[in-house]
């Protein structure tokens, strides 16, 4: 009897070299990961750090500039996400990409509908479909349902579903667990043990470290497009994440005062009080006040409810229960964006083209739009030549690069758009602007600009809650920077305790328990 030959190790399933992304600015840089058989490797980094983006990159939607892959061992081009899926690599998005319209079972096999006598087979894909389903824990739901039916965490799950119907030799998983609760998320573990047993490669995504010691073999971190350390994950520590994600530098103040606007004077008094806001899992609790002439940051990881407490400010999302106050003032009904605008309360939202601007109409109609009722005559009819001059000055004021205030906005850059929307309410005259990501997407002069304006509304009195994503930002333009960790608000730093390790300890510190 002869002895068996030695295994020969085959080496990762996925290997990166190089990697190289840019669009503006360098995105991913000289990055390398490799990704076992039988491996969940967890990815790691700040928000901005190019994360996602790498995940894109490896499913095929975003071409790299430079570097290469193999799949185990053979060059891995894919040009669409299509290729991608036929060589055995799913992608798990955090921002989903179910067709509302169309069943749960059709989302699930979009791209396979069973076919019978040139039909689609609705009985076979009802049978797959619930088998699909049912590794999700959601052998229950019909799967004729709509899927714009669905809540969110339903959602994931049925993405998830989608992706384990394929061949599936390596997984990406982008914050799969974000607006789960924790029974959905031990099935979905269970799933990713499943996977590793038969050989699956895992990229998992994600800001939790908790979940990422219970599930993972590996960590790696990146900072600014660059992996900066690869650790095992049984003992990786807060700290040790937080280090290599910030550089372990200290991060220097910005006085505020250099961005063209005097401190605030507390004094002035309370101009909006959030009372034990809730809205499901993404806020929960929370509470804060902000005061005439302040500008208060709101930092936080992806998915820590951010951009769900503005809207449940400001009614866009029927919050379950908490106050909202203007000032010390009764307790608001706040039912819609337009009541809030009413009561003196403004927002501009994240996606300033498809929830902000109206992009075929002029810079002058997009400026006014808030403020109509200054620029009516006889009830019914707008003075032009009064609304053309009050939005001619607003772009001087703002210095917007157009050709006229009768050029369509759409055609301006992303800066000057963004200006555009703070000059909306700018005329407008609010009490409370809450502002979402305001120079997402722009350039460095932009950005300049931009918190030139806000920090010129806050001196004229206006109370400011800023969310974004950049630190750095928030250190040069806030007076006050709250922290919310998974939906709570964990922590509030005065300017003279702004640092990056701080709000990063405070942004991971709900899911480090």
């Amino acid at each position: 009897m002869t002895s068996p030959s030695p295994a020969l190790d085959p080496g990762p399933r996925l290997r990166v070299r190089g990697i190289d992304k840019r669009y503006a600015v360098p995105v991913l840089t000289a990055v390398d990961l490799d990704l076992a058989p039988g491996e969940i490797h967890a990815l790691m980094g700040a928000n901005g750090a190019g994360k996602s983006t790498l995940s894109r990159i490896v499913a095929g939607l975003t071409p790299l500039d430079a570097g290469a892959m193999t799949l185990e061992g053979v060059p891995y081009v894919p040009r669409r996400r299509r290729d991608a899926e036929r060589a055995g690599v799913q992608l798990v998005m955090q921002e989903l990409h179910v067709i509302p319209t169309l069943s749960v079972a059709e989302n699930l096999f979009l791209d396979d509908l069973p076919r019978r006598a040139g039909f689609v087979d609705r009985a076979a894909l009802a049978t797959r479909a619930t088998a699909a389903l049912t590794t999700v824990g959601l052998g229950g739901l019909d799967p004729r349902t709509p899927a714009g039916d669905l809540g969110i965490g339903q959602r994931h799950l049925v993405a998830l579903a989608a992706a384990l119907v394929r061949s599936c030799r390596v997984l990406i998983l982008d914050e799969p667990t974000a607006a789960l609760t924790a029974g959905e998320i031990a099935i979905v573990f269970a799933q990713l043990e499943r996977l590793r047993a038969a050989g699956a490669a895992i990229l998992y995504i994600s800001h939790r470290l908790e979940e990422i010691r219970r599930i993972a073999d590996r960590i790696t971190v990146l900072r600014d497009g660059r992996v900066v350390g690869t650790r095992a994950a049984a003992g990786a520590s807060m700290d040790d994440m937080v280090a290599l994600m910030t550089g372990g530098g200290v991060s220097p103040r910005v006085d505020r005062a250099a961005t063209g606007a005097a401190a605030p004077n507390v004094a002035n008094g309370v101009a909006l009080r959030v009372e034990h806001l809730t809205r499901g899992i993404r806020v929960r609790d929370v509470s804060f006040a902000v005061h005439r002439g302040e500008i208060l940051g709101l930092a936080g990881l992806v998915g820590a409810g951010r951009t769900e407490t503005l809207r449940a400010i400001v009614g866009a999302d029927r919050p379950d229960a908490g106050t909202i106050r203007r000032g010390d003032g009764p307790p608001l009904r706040l039912r819609s964006p337009s009541d809030a605008v009413r009561a003196g309360i403004g927002l501009i939202p994240e996606d300033r083209q498809a929830q902000a601007l109206l992009l075929p109409l002029p810079v002058r109609t997009n400026l006014t739009l808030a403020a109509l009722p200054r620029f009516a005559r006889a009830r019914w009819w707008i003075d032009g030549s009064r609304e053309g001059a009050a939005a001619e000055r607003v772009r001087g004021d703002l210095d917007v690069r157009s050709r006229g205030v009768e050029q369509p906005v759409g055609e301006l850059s992303g800066g000057n758009q963004q200006k555009v929307v703070i000059g909306r309410w700018l005329l407008r005259d609010c009490d409370v602007l809450l502002v979402d990501e305001p120079t997402r997407g722009i350039d460095v002069a932009a950005k300049a600009g931009v918190h030139r304006a806000l920090a010129d509304l806050a001196a004229r009195g206006t109370a400011l809650v800023v969310v974004s994503s950049e630190h750095e930002e928030l250190m040069a333009i806030c007076d006050r920077i709250a922290v919310l960790s998974a939906g709570r608000l964990v922590a509030t730093f005065e300017r003279d305790a702004f640092t990056e390790e701080a709000l990063l300890a405070a942004a991971f510190s709900e899911h480090a328990r």
